[in-house]
């Protein structure tokens, strides 16, 4: 989730538990809380940790690794700052921690039910290094409500 969130990049719908995991199912989580800035990121890091030209990401207050693999295995990106969590048994990358994001970094994609209005990215970061003959995620304004 290396990306720097703006003021208001909240959305302000009801918070509900939401469960995940990777491909194998060793690792397994509960995210509670609202989600907090949800986006695209198109870093360098994440193209190759991600295999692909853009993940997504999203925040929440408090993660619990429920799962028969415990928490992810975590690979430092950038020392002392970051770090990403993947299963080490099928390498499915699920989670991020940045020492300035107070939320735990979820990767939308490892969610069971990726569905829910308020994962709709609202930023796309690092979009000067999006590959050329992809899209990129338009540039909206976070919602509130009234």
């Amino acid at each position: 989730m290396n990306a720097a969130q703006t003021a208001g990049a909240q959305r302000t719908e009801p918070a509900e538990d939401r469960t995940g995991g990777c491909l194998c199912g060793r690792i397994r989580f509960t995210a509670q809380g609202p989600a907090v800035f949800p986006h695209t990121c198109e870093c360098g890091h994440c193209q190759k940790l991600g295999g692909t030209p853009v993940m997504w990401w999203v925040g929440f207050k408090t993660v619990t690794w429920i799962g028969e693999g415990g928490e992810p295995t975590w690979y430092e990106t950038f020392p002392g700052e970051a770090k990403r969590g993947f299963c080490p048994t099928c390498g499915s990358r699920v989670a991020a921690i940045d020492s300035d994001i107070p939320e735990i970094g979820i990767n939308v994609t490892a969610l069971d039910d990726t569905s829910g209005e308020d994962l709709v990215p609202i930023h796309a970061s690092f979009h000067d290094n999006a590959v050329r003959w992809l899209p990129s995620v338009a540039k909206t304004e976070p919602t509130t409500a009234s």
